[in-house]
């Protein structure tokens, strides 16, 4: 049998003459509540209207509510056409959406939707977003916005929690409830416990200077704003090859905090970094090249197709499997054609070690490598001869190339062994700084001049911190 889902607004006399005349013509008319001012108002059209505030009664919560509604709605079809009368829209309630899902002979009677009526008391029009509050964590909302079905105290708190995480919670808002509102801070939203069906929250369009916190968006406002006609005149100076030594700068920093466990200061260079790559997708964006929606396109897609041990048919039992597979889809992706332009891929700028050891790890897919770091080792050892050789007879010449090939081999007995060669190398240079400062002490407290003393003398200050 058919179904009819007609929204019937949120005030009297917001109910349409298509939906008044599916209540005469209907064979069976369910009303969701009573309570309400429309509700109300409805009742008093046709006496076989049937309220169904008996359902809130036995619902433990608001999902068991909607299901419930629906459930008694489907049931009632079965036998004979059936009107479902809701506040608002359709498009409002979750009962009529699950409905929607489950039956295909369905029609829609448009109403005055609950956020149409709450902008509407606060003077806005157009390009705003909405949700039931019970939706609230599953929902992507930008401002303007309006929360509606805030019905309790807890679900009060959990809408205020929600919005102050995305807008900070001294931002201004309205509180609304039984067609009358109040303008508030939203920390203070929860403060007492008045809520009902009717109950609501609005949130006007925010200036940038009035927020506390921001989004993706926001960060791309500001840096088109630095940028504009009237903007900052550094930023407006700024190309793409002038920040490419800011991008690394802002990299190493955030790595340092890493290395330091610094969470606040793992805070800020994060988002130095982000504002970098901000910078340059402005400027491509500029040059009609890319927006930064490409850029984000792009991630998202990038993440998708090399995951296909997540999202396709690829199983992944390690770490170890599941770089594989994101290898194999980038060689895939990037078309390479051999061993040889795969290991050219590797940027040529990357710090040499780093480099090294990028190249090394992508010669092994294609199985050109030492069979453990012991075989290392041994290559390691006739890589320092054939230096020492060089030393020997002053053979500078090839000198450099002998301690590139000695270079390549340690970082190669690095790898090999599980670790990463920058990062031990760095750790290395870091404790021969705190060394050197240690014997740097113990030379001024014997009232030394460091640059006075012989090598020997500062080998036995060195290896005095090294046995402290």
């Amino acid at each position: 049998m058919k179904i009819t889902l007609v929204g019937i607004g949120i005030q009297a006399g917001d109910l349409s003459l298509k939906g008044y005349q599916a209540i005469k013509n209907g064979q069976r008319v369910l009303l969701r509540t009573a309570l309400s001012v429309a509700g109300k108002s409805v009742l008093e059209l046709d006496e076989k209207i049937e309220p169904l505030d008996y359902i809130y009664q036995k619902s433990k919560n608001f999902d068991t509510l909607s299901k419930n509604l629906a459930k008694s709605v489907l049931d009632a079809s079965k036998n004979q056409d059936v009107v479902y009368l809701v506040d608002g829209n359709v498009t409002d309630d979750v009962s009529c959406s699950i409905i929607l899902r489950k039956r295909k002979n369905v029609e829609v009677i448009a109403g005055v939707s609950k956020a149409d009526y709450l902008f509407s008391q606060i003077g806005v029009s157009g390009g705003f977003s909405a949700c039931s509050a019970y939706d609230i964590k599953n929902f992507s909302f930008s401002l303007p916005l309006a929360v509606y079905d805030v019905d309790n105290q807890f679900v009060a708190s959990e809408v205020k929690l929600a919005l102050a995480d995305r807008f900070g919670d001294e931002i201004p808002v309205y509180k609304f409830k039984n067609g009358s509102f109040s303008k508030m801070k939203l920390y203070e939203f929860d403060f007492e416990n008045d809520f009902d069906y009717s109950s609501a929250i609005v949130v006007d369009k925010l200036d940038l200077i009035q927020k506390t916190r921001f989004d993706f968006d926001d960060l791309h406002t500001i840096v088109s704003v630095l940028r504009s006609e009237n903007g900052c005149p550094w930023d407006r100076a700024q190309t793409k090859e002038s920040i490419r030594k800011d991008i690394l700068e802002e990299a190493y920093e955030l790595v340092d905090t890493i290395n330091r466990n610094d969470e606040d200061g793992m805070l800020e260079e994060s988002g130095d970094l982000i504002l970098q790559s901000v910078f340059s997708s402005m400027f491509a964006e500029e040059r009609n090249s890319f927006t930064v929606r490409d850029v984000l396109s792009g991630i998202c897609s990038k993440l998708i197709q090399r995951h296909t041990h997540i999202f396709g048919a690829d199983k992944a039992s390690s770490a170890e499997n599941a770089l594989d597979i994101w290898e194999k889809n980038k060689q895939k992706e990037k078309g390479f054609e051999n061993g040889g332009e795969y290991l050219d891929s590797v940027p040529k700028n990357f710090p040499a070690l780093m480099r090294a050891q990028k190249v090394g790890s992508r010669a092994k897919k294609y199985n050109m490598d030492f069979e453990d770091a012991l075989a290392v080792f041994d290559k390691v050892t006739e890589e320092l001869l054939e230096v020492k050789e060089c030393l020997d007879k002053n053979d500078i010449s090839h000198l450099a190339e002998e301690l590139g090939d000695l270079l390549f081999a340690v970082v190669s007995l690095a790898r090999l062994s599980g670790l990463e060669s920058e990062e031990i190398l760095n750790l290395s240079t870091e404790k021969f700084i705190q060394r050197f400062k240690k014997a740097e002490r113990l030379i001024l407290n014997d009232g030394k001049n460091m640059k006075e003393l012989s090598p020997k003398e500062i080998d036995d200050y060195y290896n005095a911190t090294k046995r402290n």
